[in-house]
């Protein structure tokens, strides 16, 4: 049995290797914009950007195995091709952006470098903490971790005690859909089914001789305490957006909010804090997808070690050349594998969490197959040259609000269990 230590060890590693660059850039702007709707697109934001990657750790906590396992109930050659694609999403965009923020936030306003040695410089220290891996949830749960907190909270503690509340009319046409497609940019969903690997991967090279009951219960009550957590901090700082509503421009950028907010909060010191609080939270994220795209590439070769390797490599240096790109260009790019890929992983993450009796091969097959074909219509509208051609599907209930896989999906997964239902009988 683990102790509270372990478990809150193992909690804020999972907080630290979530809690990254969208994470940190997100909620403030979001909160901006919302004004008086906050709490609403807080709760949205919460659904996508917490309650399905604590789900996603719960899922890994029951499988006890590797994203692999996800999709295993659909087909093995499915679950292949899946995993191929999240971790390649992973390792070419949220990776990389990790990169692009530290450089944009925490060390352009102080040095005259190219975005070029800053990435080289990251990636050199993500790969040196991946190949020592072992290491992975001490550094992070022990060190990195509380420092992010307490940043945050300082942030946000001196915000809502230094501004009425007194919020602006809201911006944003539908706050609660808004804030769950904020939520995507997040990638905490794919995180969850990638980092989840991480996570379990470390505990079983830690605590070699603990039982699979143990692990799952640690692991189950770390990802609650994390999830917690993260709602926590994603409430404060989209209320903090929400709060300074009146000190900037309409127009102002997702960094120009944040270290607005530093500033506010911590005084001309409130940007070292906040570089600070840059590094660490977007660096321990990067660790996590290097370490975990690694640990995929390796499984389908045996565990090699030196597959490990190279592949760690490689994900470090694309993370060199897709890092030295700008903020909002990345996010952009994003977009349309986010809208395709998000809702197969929600829909995964959510199948491999009910109880087994209702999530046979047959159900998995189904829902999976349902959300594949409805999630179609929001590809093709994030895609502007394409968007025209979604327009055909404007009849799907919520459609409009990128969202229109949802009601088929759960049409499906009813269906399909009363119709197994029936011939159980």
């Amino acid at each position: 049995m683990f102790k509270k230590k372990e478990t809150l060890v193992t909690a804020f590693a999972l907080f630290s290797l979530f809690f990254g660059a969208g994470n940190l850039i997100l909620p403030p702007l979001l909160g901006f914009n919302s004004g008086d709707q906050w709490l609403i697109v807080t709760i949205g934001f919460g659904l996508s950007a917490v309650a399905i990657p604590v789900f996603g750790i719960l899922a890994h906590a029951k499988l006890q195995g590797t994203l692999i396992d996800f999709g295993n109930k659909v087909s093995p050659t499915f679950s292949l091709i899946y995993a191929f694609f999240i971790y390649a999403i992973a390792i070419a965009l949220p990776s990389p952006r990790t990169a692009s923020v530290t450089h944009e936030m925490a060390i352009q306003p102080y040095w005259e470098i190219s975005s070029w040695l800053t990435s080289s410089i990251y990636f050199a220290l993500v790969l040196l903490f991946a190949l020592n891996r072992s290491k992975i949830l001490n550094i992070l749960g022990k060190i990195l971790t509380p420092a992010i907190i307490v940043i945050l909270i300082l942030i946000i503690g001196i915000t809502i005690f230094s501004f009425p509340f007194d919020f602006g009319s809201t911006s944003i046409a539908s706050p609660f859909t808004n804030g769950i497609l904020e939520g995507y940019q997040t990638f905490d969903a794919i995180g969850a089914v990638v980092v989840g690997g991480v996570i379990i991967i470390s505990i079983n090279l830690k605590y070699t001789h603990a039982s699979y009951d143990d692990k799952k219960l640690l692991i189950r009550n770390a990802a609650w305490f994390a999830g917690l957590s993260l709602f926590l901090i994603y409430m404060g700082l989209i209320l903090s957006g929400a709060l300074v509503h009146s000190v900037f421009d309409a127009d102002t950028s997702r960094t120009e909010i944040l270290s607005g907010l530093a500033i506010q909060s911590l005084g001309n010191i409130g940007n070292l804090f906040l570089s600070i609080l840059v590094g660490l939270a977007c660096f321990t994220t990067a660790v996590g997808i290097v370490t975990g795209t690694a640990d995929f590439v390796a499984s389908r070769f045996n565990d090699s070690k030196s597959i490990y390797t190279i592949t760690a490599i490689l994900g470090s240096i694309l993370g060199v050349l897709v890092g030295q790109f700008n903020v909002a260009y990345i996010i952009a790019v994003a977009i349309p594998s986010l809208m395709f890929i998000y809702p197969i992983t929600i829909i995964l993450i959510l199948l491999n969490v009910v109880p087994n009796k209702y999530a046979s091969s047959i159900v998995f097959k189904a829902v999976t197959i349902t959300t594949i074909l409805f999630s179609i219509p929001d590809f093709l509208g994030s895609i502007s040259a394409l968007s025209p051609a979604a327009d055909t599907f404007s009849w799907i209930p919520l459609q409009q609000y990128s969202l229109g896989w949802v009601l088929p999906a759960l049409i499906v997964f009813v269906v399909t269990n009363l119709i197994k239902l029936g011939t159980s009988e």
